[in-house]
């Protein structure tokens, strides 16, 4: 496969790629960086050389709601002595020890981030099929025990039945649940 030439100088290789729809009418550029940089004005872009992470990071926790991100309990890490304001302007925490330190306000920052405040990890789809099936088999066990708690015991019993298809499924695949 070639590269991709800019449009616009015709000697680099062609890195960004822009598509603008107004009124129906599509526009495609791409472009190399340096003829980016001056191109991107006319299409209200907004170049930023800097861009990471951090601060996108920095900028979800300062837009946050003030009810979403609560004032930390002690505000310093015991560690690092990073300061909660401090990270919020960074977006970036100063060691291991501030996840534990701050984490309150970080719980509905990650929620909002990632959909969950738990890290579940990824498994690869061909050879993982035993791992979320074991995976599936614990989320079904904190729900038995959640109907349980509940008294919703016609939930519990399906529940219950699912847990031992799946279980069935992975000792008859060869192995032990």
């Amino acid at each position: 496969m070639r590269a991709l030439l800019c449009e616009h100088c015709r000697e680099r290789q062609a890195t960004v790629h822009i598509t603008q729809v107004i009124n129906d009418k599509r526009i495609e550029l791409n472009l190399c960086p340096i003829c980016y940089q001056k191109e991107a004005g006319k299409f209200n872009l907004l170049v930023q050389p800097d861009f990471n992470f951090h601060s996108i990071l920095a900028g979800l926790l300062q837009s946050a709601a003030p009810e979403a991100v609560p004032a930390p309990v002690t505000g310093v890490c015991r560690n690092c002595g990073l300061t909660f304001s401090d990270f919020t302007k960074a977006g970036q925490l100063g060691c291991s020890e501030c996840y534990e330190q701050f984490v309150e306000p970080l719980e509905p920052v990650l929620r909002r981030i990632h959909g969950n405040a738990l890290h579940v990890g990824k498994v690869p789809r061909r050879t993982g099929v035993r791992v979320r099936t074991r995976k599936e088999i614990e989320n079904l066990r904190a729900r038995l025990q959640e109907a349980i708690r509940r008294e919703a015991y016609e939930e519990a019993a399906r529940l219950r039945d699912e847990i031992r298809r799946r279980e069935k499924e992975l000792t008859e695949g060869g192995g032990q649940p």
